[in-house]
């Protein structure tokens, strides 16, 4: 890869800091790291790729000696967030720490695999080759590789992980806790079992799904009818489905996928619900066929975010490997599930149709567009075995790292069972159990959580 990828033999500075520059109440410079594509090779051995960071300040606070606090961004395969104010756990973190936002490899600014990026490679096999050196283990080596440049003395820092963030804390405490201060969870909490541990988390995912499509169907009965009229006109068509604006096909297993962010999420429910009262288009000419609208095509493509983010979809079983494959998981526990998640026999029966929660499928690489051209590659990593491991359950047992958790009671993304199953491998651990919020609760009263989370390791919220 060329421009920001690959750079062997790069004799380009190791660290490039940019200016100062604002958004409301912060200031903002930006830092580039070349770091190795394989950590185990070396920085002068192996290839090397851009990391890169933000560092986020209050206003007036550049030049102060303050703490360095390091963002995890969930995913696997989301940049993070960009600035454009101080508000929500952005504006409380800076209140006392310096902020920093490293976009993982391969997203944002990290040397991006985007569909077009990786379209440079010339094999399947090299695409997936390339793409296992961008789990939470190389992740945690990036960090530290900024730590010990950025921070003055190359002292510990404060780590917060949000979701697939808080994986990558849980692997930063098993192989690098001298890098830490202290770690900060908020609905991320992995299981750390060897082997995959990917059947229990679909397992327990299914089971929670039900229970938010419950929830959502409760909330909005009026949508049984409309959903089972949508399944049932696309199951009539020629293909069992329509085309999609990029190209895509939609299926009724396809529309299944709102509830990745549908049913998870604070106001995704209410989301979901609008969405679907613009499914058809209105009818100007008498017997003009029925079709469902341009608007609800193109607004169930942005709904997933696959066509920016393929890294997701690739790597997404990949992160509960250790020494094992997860042989395409999600598909194997619903096929398990039975009838439960058949969408076309709920519609022709009147029952309710079942949304799925976060799993990716193999058919997913022949539906949707962006991820087509990386079928066989997504099929490749579904059966490696050798990935590396994650976790170090012994260091865990005898951590001394200060941890607090935010542990949501119907998070659909990261089971609560499974969480605390893995809290209680977590030496000194502080889990804040909560049902106040769901998955998103760092994005929708972030100032709230991170004052929960910091008052648990200060002293503020003393032990009971």
């Amino acid at each position: 890869m060329n421009g920001e990828g690959l750079a062997a033999g790069d004799s380009s500075p190791e660290h490039v800091t940019g200016d100062w520059y604002s958004v409301p109440e912060l200031r903002l410079r930006d830092h580039r790291f070349k770091v190795p594509l394989d950590h185990c090779r070396g920085l002068h051995s192996s290839p090397k790729i851009t990391v890169f960071a933000r560092e986020v300040v209050a206003v007036g606070k550049e030049e102060q000696n303050l703490p360095y606090l390091l963002y995890l961004q969930g995913g696997p395969g989301f940049e993070c967030r960009r600035p454009t104010e101080s508000s929500g756990w952005t504006k409380k973190v800076c209140e006392e720490f310096r902020l920093i936002l490293m976009d993982q490899r391969g997203t944002g600014l990290s040397t991006a695999l985007t569909v077009s990026s990786m379209s440079q490679f010339k094999s399947a096999d090299e695409l997936a080759d390339f793409l296992k050196y961008f789990r939470a283990d190389n992740i945690v080596n990036d960090a530290e590789f900024i730590r010990v440049r950025l921070v003055p003395d190359a002292g510990p820092w404060t780590i917060l992980g949000q979701s697939y963030g808080g994986f990558c804390a849980v692997t930063y405490l098993s192989f690098a806790p001298k890098g830490l201060k202290q770690v900060l969870i908020t609905g991320g909490i992995p299981p750390i079992g060897g082997g995959c541990t990917a059947d229990s988390v679909y397992k327990a995912g299914f089971e929670q799904a039900i229970l938010q499509n419950e929830k959502y169907y409760k909330r909005f009965p009026q949508d049984i009818k409309i959903v089972q009229e949508l399944v049932n006109y696309l199951a009539e068509q020629e293909g069992g489905g329509v085309a999609l604006p990029s190209g895509g096909f939609l299926t009724p297993r396809g529309l299944q996928t709102l509830g990745l962010s549908g049913l998870g999420s604070r106001a995704g429910f209410e989301s979901m619900h609008y969405l679907f009262e613009s499914v058809w288009d209105p009818t100007f000419v008498p017997g003009a066929p029925k079709r469902i609208s341009y608007n609800f095509l193109s607004s169930f493509e942005k709904w997933l975010n696959f066509d920016t983010n393929p890294l997701y979809a690739l790597l997404h079983e990949s992160i509960y490997c250790q020494g094992s494959a997860n042989k395409w998981s999600a598909n194997s526990v619903r096929t398990a599930v039975g009838d439960k998640f058949d969408a076309i026999r709920a519609a022709r029966e009147g029952l309710p149709v079942l949304f799925t929660g976060e799993m990716i499928f193999p058919w997913m690489f022949d539906e949707i567009h962006a991820l087509k051209p990386f079928k066989d590659a997504a099929h490749i990593l579904a059966e490696k075995k050798d990935w590396p491991p994650l976790y170090d359950v012994q260091v865990l047992n005898n951590n001394k790292v200060p941890v607090a958790a935010a542990v949501y009671y119907e998070d659909l993304y990261v089971n609560f069972k499974l969480a605390m199953e893995t809290a209680s491998q977590i030496a000194g651990i502080r889990p804040w159990i909560t049902n106040e919020f769901m998955h998103s609760g760092l994005r929708d009263d972030g100032s709230k959580v991170i004052d929960h989370l910091l008052g648990m390791l200060n002293g503020r919220k003393p032990l009971f």
